[in-house]
């Protein structure tokens, strides 16, 4: 009976037999492989990490080394201060009130300081911070009445920009500069009509009567449009009363009703509309108006550790996620 079950395997059954174990060995091998070279990767990628984290944590223990300090500026000649206003006017931001007003500061206060030029190139922005920096140009210029500041507008110098630079003693654009924009804005969106095609209900819970009142995806009151309207008007206003108090006689306001109106005039249009001075450029500024062509720059830069930082955060996040496994797919 025994030998009725045991029967010899044919000469093809024992080389298929052999060509699975061989590629199963083969697999295993390549398994093997391609998973010790993911080992490597990932502990390679950790070392680097590693080895960033130690030169970021040196650069923060001699940082006093690399002259971090906001603002400083090493001149000891007779010069005109530059401070640049770039971007969008906003904590947090290179252009926020804090990043300007530390720069005015150390250009006021420096003795060797002629004259300040305010560059700006921005379209705008936060009213409370535009305001925190045209109240400390005001200040600035009641402490220090023999440094005169000069606004200089190139691209752009609209609505919170131009708010800024009406606190200077004269304004100077390029003839095609855009300036002015004296007005307020908030704008959003309304989805109710959208909810009720796909028959979607908003629910929202509240303890006071016109806390939602902004609501996009709830219908306008009356009432709260006007509530909000008079928001903007107010703000508009504080915003026309520091232009006049900044420009004095020199705003053309009965020539041209629509002055505060928030549109937007080329330089050439705003020199006649006293919304500046003068047409000209930063350099020209500081070599005929204020008489000294040696421009230092006293606007806050990132230091070097801000920079390395910033990259060095994103370089981390790219490595700590492939050592991790979390690599997507990438277009080459």
């Amino acid at each position: 009976m025994s030998d009725e079950w045991n029967l010899p395997e044919s000469g093809e059954a024992k080389q298929s037999k052999e060509d699975v174990k061989s590629w199963k060995l083969l697999e295993k091998t390549l398994l093997a492989g391609v998973q010790e070279q993911r080992r490597s990767r990932r502990w390679g990628i950790f070392f680097k990490s590693l080895t960033f984290i130690y030169l970021f944590v040196a650069l923060a223990l001699f940082s006093p080394m690399l002259k971090l300090g906001k603002g400083a500026v090493d001149s000891t000649v007779s010069h005109t201060a530059l401070v640049e206003v770039r971007g969008v006017i906003a904590d947090k931001e290179a252009a926020s009130a804090d990043n300007i007003v530390g720069s005015l500061r150390a250009a006021f206060e420096d003795e060797n300081t002629k004259g300040v030029i305010l560059r700006i190139n921005s379209p705008g922005g936060s009213p409370v911070q535009s305001g925190y920096i045209y109240d400390e140009i005001k200040r600035l210029r009641g402490e220090h009445p023999d440094v005169k500041l000069y606004a200089v507008i190139s691209d752009i110098g609209a609505s919170g920009a131009y708010y800024i630079a009406s606190a200077a003693d004269e304004i100077y654009a390029d003839k095609a500069s855009l300036v002015g924009s004296i007005g307020v804005t908030a704008a959003s969106f309304g989805f109710v009509g959208l909810m009720d095609k796909l028959g979607v209900d908003r629910r929202v819970y509240t303890s006071g009567e016109h806390k939602a009142f902004l609501d996009p995806f709830q219908p306008q009151k009356p009432e709260e449009t006007q509530f909000w309207q008079g928001v903007l008007d107010t703000t508009h206003q504080q915003f026309i009363d520091s232009v006049k108090k900044g420009r004095g006689d020199r705003l053309k306001v009965a020539e041209n009703p629509d002055l505060f109106s928030g549109l937007v005039w080329s330089g050439e249009q705003a020199l006649k509309l006293g919304l500046i001075d003068g047409l000209g450029s930063t350099s020209y500024v500081a070599r005929e108006v204020i008489g000294e062509k040696e421009l230092v720059d006293y606007t806050v830069q990132d230091s070097p550790l801000d920079r390395f930082a910033k990259k060095l955060g994103a370089s981390v996040a790219e490595d700590l996620a492939l050592w991790m496994g979390f690599q997507g797919p990438a277009l080459r």
